[in-house]
């Protein structure tokens, strides 16, 4: 008995041997297939773009928005100021409302935990919000952000339809309103648009 054990010892040890070689080959250690040709593309052409329309620019040549950062639509600025259609817009006196646009949607304080993404003016920074009390509401802070008012946000509030956030003083940084399940747009105090997102 124990003669035959010895004998086919050497044999299993080969025929492991042999599986674990074949397994190599499977595993791509041998012979690899041609890779596959190129695809094939289309020329690219290029042209320069026709300028925007004078409805679409201000003087200044940027883009218009309304106080939830939405871009206001061509002629739509304001009224001529001599009522005769002369085309010179006038501000609106109250660029700031207070009232929410008919699309705001009905939140709640537990739909702003967390971190956020951020996008005002030339900034693209995070935003972070706790239920924490502080002053004037809860706590929030700020990252990343370039503009020294993003950098002041350090609270935020509910009140209604309306997030706002707040500095250390409690002063309004930010108005927001509701968009989508979860992105907010509005105007800073300097009435730069700021969209806020995840």
């Amino acid at each position: 008995m124990i003669r035959s054990v010895r004998a086919t010892a050497p044999l299993a040890t080969a025929l492991c041997l042999t599986v674990a070689l074949a397994g190599c080959q499977r595993l791509g250690y041998g012979d690899r297939p041609a890779p596959l040709p190129a695809t094939p593309t289309a020329p690219v052409s290029s042209q320069s773009l026709e300028p925007l329309g004078p409805d679409y620019n201000t003087p200044g040549g940027a883009q218009q928005y309304d106080q939830y950062g939405q871009p206001i639509a061509p002629g739509a600025q304001g009224a001529p100021i001599d009522g005769a259609g002369t085309g010179t817009d006038v501000a609106s006196a109250n660029p700031q409302s207070s009232a929410p646009p008919a699309s705001a949607r009905e939140i709640g304080r537990s739909d702003m935990l967390g971190g956020w993404s951020v996008t005002s003016g030339s900034d693209n920074c995070k935003l972070f919000m706790t239920l924490t009390k502080w002053s004037g509401g809860y706590r929030a802070n700020s990252r990343g952000c370039a503009t020294p008012q993003m950098q002041t946000v350090s609270a935020w509030d509910l009140q209604g339809k309306q997030v706002i956030l707040k500095d250390a003083s409690g002063a309004n940084v930010a108005e927001l309103y509701s968009t989508g399940a979860e992105s907010f747009s509005g105007r800073t105090v300097s009435g730069a648009p700021i969209q806020v997102y995840r």
